[in-house]
Order: structure tokens, then sequence, then C-alpha cells
């Protein structure tokens, strides 16, 4: 028997190799979120990322988890006024509240298995599915226990 069996996807196997970056913070007693499709991970992306979040939230006191990436890190990042950052233990992404969102918009978006005829085209589905996430979900994939007992 020649192809595939029965059932099982076909998929384009034209591999480009082109990268987008997600950011994204939420506050997980509220559900407020914000996030920003950028072209690289690194300290000049991170600065632009934090600045909006800084401006948008800038009546809060934030404590932002992150982990220990060096363009989380990186000496020449501004320290924003409102904005504290708390840093992960290494290997650790279970206690970063962020980590749990990228499975539903994974599962949401139908990337797996999909193909994209070009980066625009991923970057779209990703704030489309981003965009639909609502107040209530972000709650109860980002509200861990240690973090209500906190607050």
């Amino acid at each position: 028997m020649l192809g595939f069996p029965k059932g099982r996807a076909i998929v384009g196997n034209h591999l480009i190799r082109e990268y987008t970056y997600a950011y994204s913070t939420v506050c997980p007693q509220t559900g407020d979120s914000f996030s920003l499709i950028l072209p690289y991970a690194n300290e000049s992306c991170m600065d632009v990322f934090m600045e909006l979040v800084s401006k948008k939230f800038k009546e809060y006191r934030i404590i932002m988890v992150m982990d220990g990436a060096a363009w989380h890190r990186g000496d020449k990042l501004k320290k924003w006024e409102n904005i504290i950052p708390l840093f992960q233990p290494p290997y650790s992404p279970q206690v970063n509240p962020i980590e749990s969102l990228w499975h539903p918009i994974r599962e949401k978006g139908k990337f797996k298995n999909t193909t994209f005829h070009s980066l625009k085209e991923i970057e779209n589905r990703l704030v489309e599915v981003i965009s639909k996430l609502d107040k209530d979900t972000l709650k109860s994939i980002t509200l861990f226990n240690w973090i209500k007992a906190a607050i």
C-alpha cells in the first residue's frame, strides 16, 4: 500500500526557518493582559515591551515573573519605576504563570500540523488567538495557589 495510512494528516514539508516572538504578560488576579509580537528575542525588543507595559499599567506596581533568559536580565535593559522583576529559579517554568498561556494558544491557534505560507500569516493567527483569550480564561490558567496566598 502506497501513501499514508488512513487518517494520518498530510503536511507540507518545505521548511523555511523564520521566527517571530510573542511577548505577553497577564495579571493573574484580574485577567488583564498585554501582548506584543516582535521580530527578535533580545534586550531591545524586551525594552520596547516593558516600556509599553509600564505605560499601559502606569497606575499599578507590577511584580513580573520572568525566567533567566539573557534578554530578561541584560545590563542594557532600562529599569522601570513601576515594574519589579522576579526571576524564577533555573529550569522551573512551572512557577511562571505566563508559561501556562502558551499551551492554549497553540491549541486554539491550530498551529500543529499546519502549513503557513508566510511569517505574516502565522503572526496574524497568533494575534487573533491571543486577542480572543478572555479575562476569565486568563485568570483560570495563571492564578496559581501560591499567587492566591500572596494577594
